[in-house]
């Protein structure tokens, strides 16, 4: 059985290297590639690949938001294996909140990264278990009583705080809420001193709970 794969990165050279080291694999075949989200999404629901390799940061926009859109536009919807050159808790939050089959660091070995598709076009995961039960652990321990914490926070700060839990970035903020970046930055770093979060990660998490009344 051949796996169908679909490639998203805004460097042609790293999409070249890509399709070389899949397209030497019998069983894999490269149906499509895209430099931007917006031709991803146009691209990816008429070609139905197994896999769809994203990387997380992009000139229009980031792959944790397409493999959203994806996973809700598309039936069935590809196994979404995030791609990235940076260890970020941010979107690593955001790709398992969005449904991601695996989280890969750029530098992974050739060999690993055949077999992460291979696992992930199979119905495996490769996100890292422990990020993956720390989340949902605070996810099934959060309390339902109400907390000072939050009352704390001006009424744009628990809207952005909303926004951090849905896995948006500090640019995507500022676009939604028609804010400076630097601005949503300030706001995010207010957030995390009045709940005594270190992490934006943790306000994530906790946003969540309160979303889902736990």
């Amino acid at each position: 059985m051949t796996i169908s794969v679909f490639l998203l990165d805004d460097h042609e050279i790293v999409r070249r290297g890509l399709a070389q080291l899949l397209g030497m694999e019998d069983d894999i075949e490269i149906v499509g590639e895209a430099g931007t989200a917006a031709q991803a999404l146009a691209r990816i629901p008429a070609l139905r690949p197994d896999v769809a390799l994203l990387d997380v940061r992009l000139p229009d926009g980031d792959g944790v938001s397409v493999c959203r859109d994806l996973r809700s536009a598309v039936v069935p919807p590809p196994a979404c294996l995030m791609l990235t050159s940076y260890s970020d808790d941010e979107a690593l939050f955001g790709a398992i909140m969005a449904g991601a089959a695996g989280y890969l660091l750029k530098q992974v070995a050739g060999v690993d990264l055949v077999g992460a598709v291979r696992t992930v076009a199979a119905g495996g995961s490769l996100l890292d278990p422990r990020a993956t039960a720390a989340v949902l652990a605070r996810l099934r321990t959060g309390g339902s009583d109400p907390d000072p914490r939050y009352d704390t926070l001006s009424p744009q700060e628990q809207r952005i705080l909303g926004l951090v839990a849905d896995g948006l970035t500090n640019r995507q903020i500022g676009a939604t809420l028609h804010l400076a970046e630097k601005t949503v930055k300030n706001y995010v770093s207010s957030i995390l001193h009045k709940l005594g979060f270190s992490r934006r990660t943790e306000a994530a998490v906790y946003a969540v709970e309160r979303r889902h009344g736990r």
